[in-house]
């Protein structure tokens, strides 16, 4: 799918929408195309067999015009709620309803967000409990969901807030600052828990917290000179244990896949490279995907081993990953089957060849002693044993 053209005005954001039974639907964001077209929301839906979107949208949201443009998307967990940050409006809440063939995005205030200025990112904590924006303007916000009430507003907490991440049990919230610099608030109260240690020559770019449930680890990339990194921080003392060269250049966006298996880098210039977490070895590339443009989104679907990824000059791309394919339902109860088949066939053969109660091995000259019951105790089936 594009998103330029004499009809569409440029694609500036993105998201995946869960919703139930594993179907995945999209939601793009469009800013105004002259006096031609308008900004609007766009639904797509999503063919998992073929990785593809569906050329119409099933549903359009003009924004008005004294709003004017979509900047950023934040889908609830739920897939019921979405957030979008517009250039003049602040932040609007649209509640989706309806089944895929008659979705319907509905507009409702947000007013602790309303006339904010311009949210540069949006996130919602994996829980669905919290959610934070973090503006142009240095400013960051916490609000609990769905009530929207304010636990952090901090009209200084960077210079301009670079990117965002909430941990896996959203406990803790990660900013980064396009000064280079990144803290981590607790999400609880709202306080600031530490500032992450750099060298001055060293700025963090982008975070995101491990979602696997094994590795408390923040993964952030580090620009340092001309040389791009990707660093990994440990959550329990928030110190730097290690780093690795992955993208080996400036990475524009960053995301971890919703198991935590991979997380994915994207550059300034069109490429995306995905990473299997466990190894921390490139397991895709996708080279010139938005050719020599800054990739805006890059976000893995929630139930497919698929990304998707926007820019203002190539629209929204769907890319299959090149990745080891994940067990099915079906595959995992087929090999328990197969483990409690071979369990029995062992347990038969051991049973044949073995010294038990009801098979006694006998010598070639030894004759078979009976078992003789006690016929006065009725308790035991068999009684004791005359051997």
């Amino acid at each position: 799918m594009e998103g330029g053209g004499s009809k569409q005005g440029p694609v500036t954001c993105g998201s995946w929408i869960r919703r139930p039974e594993k179907v995945n639907l999209l939601v793009l964001g469009r800013s105004r195309l002259g006096d031609s077209s308008p900004s609007v929301l766009e639904i797509f839906s999503f063919d998992p067999k073929t990785a593809s979107v569906s050329p119409s949208p099933l549903t359009t949201y003009v924004i008005e015009q004294v709003d004017g443009d979509p900047v950023s998307i934040a889908v609830h967990p739920s897939g019921d709620d979405i957030v979008c940050s517009t250039t003049n409006g602040g932040c609007k809440l649209f509640e989706l309803y309806g089944r895929e063939s008659s979705t319907r995005l509905l507009a409702k205030e947000l007013p602790p967000l309303q006339g904010v200025g311009q949210q540069k990112c949006m996130s919602f904590s994996v829980d669905g409990s919290k959610f934070a924006t973090g503006g142009v303007d240095g400013h960051l916000r916490i609000l609990e969901w769905p009530s929207v009430r304010v636990i952090l507003d901090e009209p200084k907490a960077h210079k301009s807030v670079r990117d965002m991440d909430f941990s896996l049990d959203s406990e803790f919230l990660a900013s980064t600052s396009t000064d280079g610099s990144a803290r981590i608030w607790k999400t609880e109260d709202g306080l600031p828990l530490t500032t992450l240690t750099r060298n001055s020559d060293e700025k963090i770019e982008l975070c995101r917290f491990s979602k696997d449930g094994t590795k408390p680890f923040l993964f952030c990339t580090v620009q340092k000179g001309d040389k791009a990194i990707t660093a990994v921080w440990d959550i329990s003392t928030w110190k730097k244990i290690g780093h690795k060269r992955l993208l080996r250049k400036p990475a524009s966006v960053m995301s971890t896949s919703l198991d935590g298996k991979y997380l994915a880098l994207g550059s300034k210039d069109g490429d995306i490279c995905v990473v299997e977490v466990k190894k921390m070895e490139v397991s895709h590339w996708s080279k010139r995907l938005h050719l020599g443009a800054c990739i805006a989104v890059l976000e893995f679907c929630p139930t497919e081993r698929v990304v998707l990824t926007t820019s203002s000059e190539w629209g929204a791309v769907v890319t299959k990953l090149n990745v080891p394919a994940d067990w099915k339902e079906w595959q995992i109860y087929l090999l328990l089957l197969g483990m409690f088949l071979a369990s029995a066939v062992a347990f038969y053969g051991f049973f044949q060849h073995s010294d038990s109660f009801w098979n006694f091995p006998l010598g070639r000259n030894q004759p078979a002693r009976p078992i003789l019951g006690d016929t006065q105790s009725s308790d035991d089936l068999f009684g004791p044993l005359d051997m």
